[in-house]
């Protein structure tokens, strides 16, 4: 899909850069001809059925995709062995790391679709978390395996209809010890679950104890598609092979060996994910970007208006020159924040970067807003239209809110990533804010 447009690929790509060796260029290289061969052919029919083809994501199990898209940025040999996948591009798991994370999620998303890419990734990614840092070496190595290599999917089902950004909140969904002490009933609807339509089973959070607001009391279980479970997937707005979906719990019976980690600690766990699903979706929301930058420039180069071509416009420049300055800082944004997550544990990461990663995943949503709406604008009816020259421009701006909302709406984000910063400040003072 990439093409030689200013702007269309990060500086790394063709100048020195302290954060990336040989393994991440040829990456790189195999992720584009992976997304051009099995990713851009299908995602504008994807995106009109509302449905991904099982063949390709079968595909990226068997290629090391899922694998890579589960762990993230710091990769588990052993689980790798066991599923019987190993990471792409030939990169040994040990040498995985947060810019191989980066590289593959920006590389893949020059197909400019949601429908082609989180309806391979979301549900797995974030879903596969909570099991992989918490999960009890029972529960992973019965469920990893199938889940590293796609014979079987997952999801996380945190969100219902009365408790979003607020995690706390979360109180429709309770989960009852039986009699027995074998199993937890649990009964609840879940609602915006990414890729749900097409889990096997379910990461929830789920009430054990106390009331909806209370800080403890929440508790993740592996739900399994069973008797009393039923989905229906929602119509949105875009990135319709997402398969964003309701899920009703109806008193079903999950074995007590299906918790994960320490009932009570759920909340914990929810936020210990936050950090990479924002920088994830800021990536993401990047590229998009840099999507919309090479069709308009690619167009606006072509276009003859006024007996010469758009680009030689000024005016024309000058919308795209506010749109890059916006995208290269963005762009050295993610990379730094990259860069300090590499060097920290997880827990230390999530302390000292979370702030950051918030305001930096409400602001790569801000930057896309702005950038396709001006490259809109410069293909004039093209960018309106489904298809051809435009096409992936229009797609995008369908998506935009697709990006600014999960993950933590823009000024929940930016709220809190003052509050974190303040805090560490405190901290570093001596005393509480």
């Amino acid at each position: 899909m990439a093409t030689l447009q200013a702007f269309s690929e990060p500086p790394w790509v063709n100048q020195p850069s302290p954060f990336y060796n040989e393994s991440h260029h040829r990456l790189r290289k195999w992720a584009i001809a992976w997304a051009d061969k099995y990713l851009a052919p299908v995602a504008a029919s994807w995106e009109a059925s509302g449905k991904r083809d099982e063949a390709v994501f079968a595909q990226a199990g068997k290629d090391g995709i899922l694998l890579a898209f589960a762990f993230g940025a710091k990769m588990d040999a052993t689980a790798a062995a066991a599923a019987g996948v190993s990471p792409p591009a030939g990169i040994k798991p040990e040498e995985w790391d947060n810019f191989h994370d980066f590289v593959l999620i920006d590389s893949l998303c020059t197909v400019g679709s949601g429908s082609a890419f989180m309806s391979l990734h979301s549900g797995l990614a974030y879903g596969a978390g909570p099991i992989i840092h918490f999960g009890s070496p029972e529960l992973k190595k019965r469920l990893l395996p199938d889940l590293l290599n796609g014979k079987q999917r997952i999801s996380l089902a945190i969100t219902e209809p009365n408790a979003g950004s607020d995690v706390a909140n979360v109180g429709g969904t309770t989960a009852e010890k039986s009699k027995d002490g074998k199993h937890y009933i649990v009964s609840g609807l879940k609602k915006w679950i990414t890729n749900g339509i097409y889990s096997d089973s379910f990461t929830v959070l789920a009430r054990t104890s106390g009331k909806a607001g209370d800080p403890t009391g929440l508790s993740f279980l592996v739900v399994p598609r069973t008797e009393g479970v039923s989905t229906k997937q929602m119509a949105m707005v875009g990135a319709h092979a997402t398969g964003t979906t309701l899920v009703e719990m109806d008193e079903v019976k999950v074995p007590v060996e299906n918790l994960i980690g320490k009932e009570g600690d759920g909340l914990k766990y929810c936020f210990y994910n936050f950090n990479h699903e924002r920088l994830t979706i800021a990536f993401i929301a990047l590229r998009y970007s840099r999507v919309c930058l090479e069709d308009a420039i690619a167009h606006c180069r072509r276009r003859i208006v006024f007996g010469k071509p758009l680009l030689e416009q000024p005016v024309v420049r000058h919308k795209f020159a506010h749109c890059a300055r916006e995208v290269e800082a963005l762009q050295s944004w993610c990379e730094t924040l990259t860069y300090e997550q590499q060097q920290l544990s997880t827990l230390e990461a999530n302390v000292r970067t979370g702030g950051r990663t918030a305001l930096l995943k409400a602001h790569a949503g801000i930057v896309l807003e702005k950038t396709v709406r001006e490259c809109t604008q410069q293909l004039g009816g093209m960018g309106i239209t489904k298809g051809g020259a435009g096409g992936r421009i229009e797609r995008i701006y369908r998506e935009v809110h697709m990006l600014t909302i999960p993950g933590g709406a823009e000024n929940l984000l930016l709220d809190l990533g003052v509050r974190e910063e303040l805090k560490l400040v405190a901290k570093r003072q001596g005393h509480k804010l």
